[in-house]
């Protein structure tokens, strides 16, 4: 099986990412199983599965981040990643983990937007351990976006957030994207964050894509919306969950 990352490649027309044929093996165990995938340009996919079914694996393959897959992993442009926990570096402040191996003649002005946008302009000379969970999440996505990715790869970000700060991230990622446009790929195991967020929702399983859900629904999104309580069951459906939560 051919071998290869390519970064900067001509893809068919409005897309920015498409792998072929990716496997991902530890050990004895295949974790991603000839899966393809296309991302269309300005598209917002969002990525379920059981836990150990291979989300973050993709994730990092597109990342650039395991030179262990094998098969066809094609980006056009940029990519940024946002992982679940912030990987701020604790001994630089907030605006210098913003500009963090960024090389631009315009750095700090970028820097400076990147913040405000996330409201945090104000703690840009904060130590990391001194933010709030959602301040450094929202620091996070500022050193992602100050790349400009084609591409952002957002690994379960919101995970470890109460309730209250999570809607406020997925109220500042939607405004954040639909400002940007990348192309955003999302791994999550919650539903819900799914169907608000995304407008095409995957489940993997064994290592293959094993649905796809389009989801049309106008946003702002509640969950009360019609086309959202019946995803929300074919989505439970495809992960082998039942609507009261016991496996199937």
């Amino acid at each position: 099986m051919a071998t290869g990352i390519h970064r900067g490649v001509t893809l068919p027309a409005g897309r920015v990412a498409a792998v072929r044929d990716l496997t991902r093996e530890f050990g004895d165990r295949t974790v991603l199983d000839r899966l393809d995938l296309e991302i269309a340009e300005g598209e917002f996919i969002a990525l379920l599965g059981r836990s150990g079914s291979g989300k973050s694996t993709l994730l990092r393959a597109l990342a650039g981040l395991d030179d262990e897959v094998a098969g066809e992993v094609a980006v056009t442009g940029s990519v940024a990643v946002a992982f679940q926990e912030p990987r701020l570096v604790p001994w630089r402040r907030v605006h210098a983990n913003v500009t963090l191996g960024l090389h631009v003649p315009d750095a700090k002005a970028r820097a400076d937007a990147a913040l405000a946008e996330v409201d945090l302009t104000a703690r840009a000379g904060a130590w990391p351990l001194t933010l709030s969970g959602g301040e450094a999440q929202r620091a996070s996505l500022a050193r992602a976006l100050v790349r400009e990715p084609e591409l952002l790869l957002l690994d379960e970000p919101f995970s470890a957030l109460d309730a209250l700060t999570r809607i406020t991230m997925h109220h500042l990622v939607l405004t954040l994207w639909s400002v940007h446009r990348p192309a955003v790929l999302l791994v999550t195991h919650d539903v819900d964050e799914a169907l608000l967020l995304a407008d095409r929702v995957l489940v993997l399983d064994e290592g293959r894509i094993a649905h796809e859900s389009l989801v049309t629904a106008r946003r702002p999104r509640h969950r009360d919306d019609p086309e959202l309580v019946s995803l929300h069951s074919t989505l439970l459906a495809a992960l082998g969950v039942s609507p009261q939560g016991t496996a199937t």
